[in-house]
Formats: structure tokens, sequence, C-alpha cells
């Protein structure tokens, strides 16, 4: 069983950074695509940003695309997402996500429904 915690959330000022880590337990995920995506109040869930096993393939949204960085750490079966420039926008509570170990599930996605396994979620609040 996989199991993903996020950590890292917490209240910012606009303009500041933070840095959000997902660590996985229960096996390891070096071989997953794995991604991060967001859900403000009263809004759906948005997909952020994904990265591809080998960390060399990274995707992002539109909104966030120059300011935040998403990275992994295979040994550490770890997953990152460096924001920078946060504004009120930002705030949401951020969810850790990841694709399946299987060949059809090797690429970069946009989709929720394409990641099976997810975190509990850390929230991220920015004033302005």
């Amino acid at each position: 069983q996989v199991q993903l915690i996020e950590s890292g959330g917490g209240s910012v000022q606009a303009g500041g950074s933070l840095r959000l880590s997902c660590a996985a337990s229960g096996r390891t995920l070096s071989n997953n695509v794995m991604g991060w995506f967001r859900q403000a109040p009263e809004k759906e869930r948005e997909f952020v940003a994904a990265i591809n096993w080998s960390g060399n393939i990274t995707l992002y949204a539109l909104s966030v695309k120059g300011r935040f960085t998403i990275s992994r750490d295979i040994g550490k079966n770890t997953l990152f997402l460096q924001m920078d420039n946060l504004n009120s926008e930002d705030t949401a509570v951020y969810y850790c996500a990841a694709r399946r170990d299987v060949p059809w599930e090797s690429s970069t996605s946009t989709r929720l429904g394409d990641y099976g396994f997810w975190g509990q979620g850390t929230q991220v609040a920015v004033s302005s």
C-alpha cells in the first residue's frame, strides 16, 4: 500500500516562497510519474505540475509556470514543489499524487483521473 504524506505548507505573504515535500512510503515510487494538484475553497481540484520518473520531463499549469518548480529525489522517495513569488490565487490545499508503475502510465498528465495514489494534502495560505 502506497502512502503519500505532504508537508511544508503554511502561511506566507504575497511575493514569498514555500517548499512543499511529499514523502512516499510503502514502496518505492522511483518509476512512477508524480504530480501536484491543488484545490481552493469552493473550486475543483486542479493540476499544478507533474514530473516523469527520471525528472527530465516536467509539466506545469500556465498559472504557475515560471514561479513553481517540481523536482524529485529518487533516493529519498520524495517529491518537491518549490513555490516562489506566491500570490493570493495560490491559496489552496496542495495534494501530492502518483500514477501507477505500469508502461501505459509512464507519461506526465494533467488529468486527476490518471493518478491513482493521493496524499491527504497540505494547506497553503497567501495573504496580500
